[in-house]
This record gives structure tokens, sequence and C-alpha cells, in this order.
């Protein structure tokens, strides 16, 4: 050991998580888990390009009809943990093939349904299977690939979901022009019955390496407080990123004077540094997991403000749209392999927690953003509002990083100078 500037430096192996092995190529498991999470968030977001027609045939309310999305995110913050522990005792497997059972069986009902109730119903259903397939499935990559490319594999699994909104939602939405609303559920459906059979043959056994776990050795993991600093960071920089996304359109077309028309491409934007945000966060969270949560804060606090800022301009704007994807999204990855470390024994609830942190992050900010869009702010207060938000994940990412620093130099306070 060597000591600089009166502190003592921690012995070289104690930074062996950072040196383990990192496989050049990811097993082929992860990118069939990542066609799961692109049908999951597929399912998520492609209900708001079919709200009229939904609407229309069911004689309800746009606005009333658009409570099939809330529905969806309040089972996914409420069904995430929840499933996650009456699933305990099940092989992981066997978990991701019943999740997609659900699935399907959710979107047979919504594409056979007349009962706006019954849709509802069915949409909360698919949620809570939505939630139990994205909280295993991180675990599931995160053992596969393991402690050197944890978070690699998370941001391949995770741009699943992010691919979902360059490329599926498009297409739904397009489907539903071409075979009706109810076509797009029915499309999902049997890909959802698809990825079922990739999950039987590609996912591994759990193996008798496998202890039994409890749910009161679950729930022992909620003592961590490294665990909630990073669920906090879930809930902020998703809630920052989207409390602007949700109304991006009013202030491209209200405030910069961007041509409605013009909109979609903004989104595909977004949508593909997100993408591309996934991937390379995902790449730099094994080797500094901290700096890069870190960066990608303050980054997104700087672009937010400066979306405020330049949101009179078209052009601007919507290449720091497409920043936010790729900075706001981008710690995302890491902030779930940390989780899921944090949990310790209790994986599983980990990576259910950081789905539910994701979610509430998203249904406040947005909510938040709403109030802002109508108040003086006008079309700059989404962003003015994820701003605040986004600043907010410095704190707890920076936290974790200090506590590390700590518990990797136990010694600190001894060498101290007083």
């Amino acid at each position: 050991m060597s000591t600089r500037g009166g502190v003592l430096h921690a012995p070289g192996d104690a930074r062996v998580e950072d040196r383990e092995p990192r496989p050049a190529r990811l097993p082929f498991v992860i990118h069939v888990l990542a066609l799961g999470t692109f049908l999951m968030g597929t399912t998520e977001f492609v209900v708001a390009g079919l709200l009229p027609q939904i609407a229309g045939d069911l004689r309800v309310s746009v606005a009333r009809a658009g409570l099939l999305i809330t529905v969806f995110a309040a089972g996914m913050i409420v069904g995430a943990p929840l499933t996650a522990m009456l699933t305990l005792r099940l092989p992981r497997r066997s978990t991701l093939i019943l999740a997609l059972c659900v699935f399907a069986a959710g979107h047979v009902i919504v594409a056979l349904g007349s009962s706006f109730a019954l849709l509802l119903a069915a949409r909360f259903l698919t949620a809570l299977a939505t939630g139990a397939f994205w909280a295993v499935a991180n675990v599931v990559a995160t053992r596969v690939a393991g402690p050197g490319a944890s978070s690699r594999a998370l941001g391949v699994v995770g741009s699943g979901a992010m691919l979902a909104n360059v490329v599926g939602v498009p297409l739904g939405a397009l489907a539903g022009q071409l075979m009706g609303w109810r076509g797009p559920f029915w499309v999902l459906a049997a890909l959802a019955v698809a990825a079922m059979g990739l999950i039987a043959r590609y996912v591994p056994h759990d193996g008798p390496g496998r202890q039994a776990v409890s749910i009161r050795s679950e729930l022992s993991a909620l003592r961590s407080g490294r665990l909630w600093l990073a669920l906090a960071a879930c809930a902020t920089t998703t809630g920052g990123v989207l409390s602007a996304y949700s109304y991006v359109s009013p202030l491209m077309t209200d405030r910069a004077g961007l041509a409605a028309g013009l909109v979609p491409l903004v989104l595909v934007g977004f949508g593909v540094g997100a993408l591309a945000g996934f991937l390379v966060g995902g790449r730099l969270g094994d080797v500094r997991p901290h700096a890069t949560t870190i960066t990608a804060a303050a980054a997104t606090t700087v672009l937010l403000l400066a979306i405020c800022l330049l949101s009179g301009y078209a052009v601007p704007t919507a290449a720091l749209v497409a920043l936010l994807g790729l900075f706001g999204l981008g710690a995302n990855p890491v902030l779930i392999s940390l989780a899921v470390r944090f949990a310790g024994r209790a994986s599983t609830l980990g990576s259910a927690l950081t789905v539910s942190a994701f979610n509430f992050g998203t249904a406040a900010g947005s909510s938040l953003a709403g109030l802002a869009l109508g108040s003086a702010l006008g079309a700059t207060g989404p962003a003015a509002v994820g701003t605040a938000i986004a600043a907010l994940t410095l704190i707890p990412t920076v936290t974790m990083a200090l506590t590390r620093r700590r518990r990797l130099c136990p010694a600190f306070a001894r060498y101290e100078p007083q």
C-alpha cells in the first residue's frame, strides 16, 4: 500500500470487480431476452398511436381511452415487485415463459374485447406480465454475462425497448391503419408465442448452485441504503427525461415553429439516440459505472436547460432532443446493474424495483410536466421541470460514488490529516 497527500490508498485487489474479464461477444440468449423487451416496449407505447381508433370503436372519449396507457404504467409500478415475490420459487426460465404466456393472453383479450372495462383489466394484466419478464430478464442477463459484462448485457436487453420506440411503435401504428386497431395486438400475441419457444430453448436452467431464497431474505435487501440510492437515481433520471419528451410535440410546434408533420422525425431522433445510449452506456458502465452515471446526469441536466433556452429554434432543439435520448437514458443499464448488485441475494427484487422506479419517475415527471405546460411557462414548462428533476439525479449518483470509495478504503479515516 502507498500513501499520497496523507491518505492511505486501498490495496490493488480492492478494485477486483473492475478487472473482471470482459467477453468480446455476449451470449446469444442476451439477444433473445432483448427480443422480449422489444415486445414489452412496443405494447407499452403502441396504444398512443391507436387511441383515436380505439376511442371511436368503443365509443369513449380519447381522453378516457388514454387510461389504457395510465393503467399499464400503474401495473408496471405495482406488478414488477409483486410478481417477483409471487414467482420467487419458480425457475427463472419458467417465470419468463409464464410471463410471455400471460402477455399473449392479455393481448388476445384486448383484440377480442368489446368492453372498455375489460380492455383496462387486460392491459393491467399485461403490465403485470411485462414487469415480471423485465425483472427476471435483467437478472438472467447479469448472471449469464458475468460481472465483467453485466452492464453491457443489460444495455443490449434494454435496447430492445428502445428499438421498440424506433421500429415497433411506428410499425404498430401503421398496422393499425391497415388492419384496424386490433391487428397489432394479434401480431404481438403471436410474437410472444414465438418468443416463448426461444426462451425455452436458449435460457439456461438455474442449475444446482442457485440457493433457495425466501420472501424474508428478499425483503432484507430493502435495508441496503445503496439500493435505495440506485432506485432514486432510476426514478429521477427517467422522470427528468420523460418530463420533456412527453410534451415534445407542443414544444416543437408551438415554440420552435416546426411543422407538425416533421415532429415524428424528432421522435425518431430521440429513439435512435436512446438506443445508442443504452448500448454505449452499458459498455462504459462495465469499466467506470459511477463516472458514467454522474456524467450522464450532469449532461442530461445541461441538455434540458439548453432546450429551455434554445426552444425558439427548431434545428438546434431537434438536435438537443436526439442528444437527450443518448445521454438521458444511457445510464439506465448501469443503474440496473448497480441495483442488482446492491440487492445481494435478492437480485430479482432489486431488478423488479428498478422497473417500478423507472415507471414511477415517468408517471410523476409527466404529471408535473403537464401542470407546467398549463402554467405561465407554456411549452417550455415541461423541459424546465425536467431540468430540475434531472439535476436531482446528481445527489444519489455522487453519493453512491463516495460510498463506494469509503467502502474500498476503510482506512481513510485513520490516515486523513486532522
